[in-house]
């Protein structure tokens, strides 16, 4: 497969940072802004992605296209998409790189089939992110990839992306993701709720003394000042969490319930809708219990 141009959407944090490395690399990198913020359309610009009219067009010069939204977005995007390539003939991988169960991911791949799309025009290949936005002299993420074209994807190693192939399935990748966000997110949250619990009752400087301890504190302090302009995606994540181990047959899956609606809390706070380029306060553990403590209702 030779690989000319990838489309993104939408060009947000992860996603605006995944296309400049493909454009540094000599790749066309595209996206359709309808409908999107004025924070996405300077990020677009910022990380030098060419805009197209619509979705149709997307769909025509780009030889993959990758989704990278909100959990919660992610099946809505699929349907525009196959709707496209059902006007237009197109010939496309869609990469779904969203954190979505392994159902969702099944669900997508429905889509393709159900409008009569032959997997060897378009097919959906299922990815799953491991690791922050690629930034200048730091590692970037993993991209775990996984369905009956994943190989064709791989290719994308040769553009400054790390894609490693899970397996032939589509809902391996995406089942990763889930099981590693799942200790990983909702470790942030149950720090997040101790600390701002403690300092509610006037313990923090003794559970913080206690925390300092843990082999994982330092984790925790790099990840809670990080997260409170990323709560309103993890919420969808969280309940995706839920679904891909209610569907396991685990037992009901409560605390990553528990974690979706602290998030949402988070989400709606001044701290939670600042956005990562633009923040103001939060920048320290310290700050964010402090604010997020203030900020409860009682």
């Amino acid at each position: 497969m030779n690989i000319h141009t990838i489309g993104i959407l939408s060009p947000g944090d992860m996603g605006h940072a995944i296309g400049t490395v493909l454009s540094q690399h000599g790749l066309r990198v595209i996206t359709s802004l309808q409908g999107r913020s004025a924070r996405t359309q300077a990020l677009t610009q910022s990380a030098g992605i060419d805009k197209v009219l619509d979705d149709e067009t997307l769909v025509r010069e780009a030889d993959i296209l990758l989704s990278i939204l909100p959990p919660a977005q992610a099946y809505g995007l699929a349907e525009r998409i196959v709707t496209a390539l059902v006007k237009t003939g197109a010939e496309l991988i869609f990469v779904d790189c969203n954190a979505i169960a392994p159902r969702t991911v099944l669900a997508i791949d429905q889509l393709f089939t159900q409008a009569g799309i032959p997997a060897s025009r378009a097919a959906l290949v299922d990815a799953g992110i491991i690791g922050g936005p690629p930034r200048q002299g730091e590692t970037g993420p993993r991209l775990y990839v996984s369905g009956p074209r994943a190989s064709e994807v791989a290719l994308l190693g040769a553009y400054g992306l790390d894609v490693r192939v899970l397996g032939p399935h589509n809902g391996q990748a995406s089942g990763l993701k889930m099981c590693y966000a799942s200790l990983t997110k909702g470790l942030t949250a149950l720090a997040t709720q101790a600390l701002v619990a403690s300092r509610t009752l006037g313990l923090q400087e003794a559970l913080l003394t206690e925390f300092q301890a843990l082999p994982m504190f330092k984790s925790i302090e790099r990840s809670v000042p990080g997260m409170p302009p990323k709560a309103y995606r993890w919420v969808g994540e969280m309940e995706e969490i839920a679904q891909t181990f209610t569907d396991l047959g685990l037992p009901p899956p409560q605390m990553h319930e528990g974690a979706a609606s602290l998030y949402r809390f988070i989400a709606g706070t001044e701290l939670g809708k600042e956005t990562p380029e633009q923040r103001q306060r939060g920048q320290t553990l310290e700050e964010v219990v402090s604010l997020l403590s203030d900020a409860l209702n009682i």
